[in-house]
């Protein structure tokens, strides 16, 4: 009986010990949750949290984010997170009441858009007044983008200074990033750099852009090119057009000597192509949602850049 007993204690006290090392790999394991809205955020976010935390990006890559739809996994996947990065100023509309939620709940919600230079996308001159007094724009159908152009994401320079400010976040939520986000930081500006010379290959007087959609204004601004106009203009793909405004656009192409449409990811192919016939230009598809395949954000505004480069430059 006292051997009997004395093997139980050992295999009880076992089990416990045996217990506990599992509770305690368990815990030791866990890492913090980082959900990112989009691919080109969460390379960014990836490289800087590097172990510190599991990354799941909730876009698709190369999807066009105007009109992805978030599925419930997705949706439920931000009120778990420890840290949810999102570009903001309306891109991510399928998200927002899960987002609002998540903020409610006390998830920490970064918007890489609150740490840049914000472009409004309609100027004052381009609003007309009814007869009852109320102000319009004239791109109604925008989706919801008055506060501003959301496409931060085509500026190297402004992506650095997003870089930057995740690492601050990234501390404040006790995820420890180390100088990672300061090495991106550094290395955004030297691409910043290298893109600014590849641009100068171009004339300035060539340096003008027709558009899928209004998509490229920060590129534009930092890079210094000319947007003569898009095919849908608006901030958003889902925008409308009218006969009037491609014919617009149509002499807008022939008056500035435009010789490419730079077409992307939610432009109408046929539309496109007609305008393409009727004023004899080129069209050159752009990758603006794209990652290439090493997944950096590096190489996407590199080949987005040269790509935009060697159309005009040919």
């Amino acid at each position: 009986m006292r051997l009997r007993l004395s093997r139980s204690v050992v295999v009880v006290s076992l089990l416990a010990l045996s217990a506990c090392g599992s509770d305690t790999e368990s815990e030791g394991t866990q890492r913090p949750s980082v959900v990112v809205s989009t691919p080109i955020l969460g390379s960014l976010v990836t490289e800087i949290v590097g172990d510190s935390a599991d990354v799941t990006v909730l876009m698709p890559n190369g999807v066009d984010p105007h009109g992805w739809e978030a599925s419930p996994k997705e949706i439920e996947a931000l009120s778990s997170a420890d840290v949810v990065v999102i570009n903001g100023l309306h891109l991510e509309e399928s998200l927002e009441e899960a987002i609002d939620a998540a903020r409610g709940d006390g998830v920490r919600v970064f918007e890489a858009a609150d740490h840049v230079d914000v472009i409004v996308g309609v100027d004052e001159d381009e609003h007309s007044e009814d007869e009852s007094g109320d102000v319009h724009s004239e791109d109604e159908s925008d989706h919801g983008h008055a506060d501003g152009d959301p496409h931060i994401w085509t500026d190297a320079a402004a992506m650095a200074d997003v870089a930057l400010a995740l690492g601050d976040e990234f501390a404040e939520a006790g995820i420890d990033v180390g100088d990672r986000a300061s090495v991106v930081y550094e290395r955004l500006l030297t691409l910043d750099n290298d893109l600014r010379k590849l641009v100068d290959e171009v004339d300035a007087s060539e340096r003008k852009l027709v558009t899928g959609h209004e998509s490229l204004a920060y590129l534009a601004a930092r890079y210094e090119f000319e947007l003569v106009g898009a095919v849908i203009p608006g901030l958003s793909s889902e925008s409308e057009v009218s006969a009037g405004e491609l014919a617009e656009l149509k002499d807008l192409i022939e008056a500035e000597s435009v010789g490419v449409i730079f077409s992307e990811a939610g432009t109408p192919d046929q539309v496109v192509e007609a305008i393409a016939d009727e004023t004899g230009v080129d069209v050159v598809e752009l990758d603006t949602h794209l990652l290439p395949e090493d997944g950096t954000y590096d190489t996407f505004m590199t080949e987005l850049v040269s790509a935009i480069v060697s159309a005009l430059s040919s």
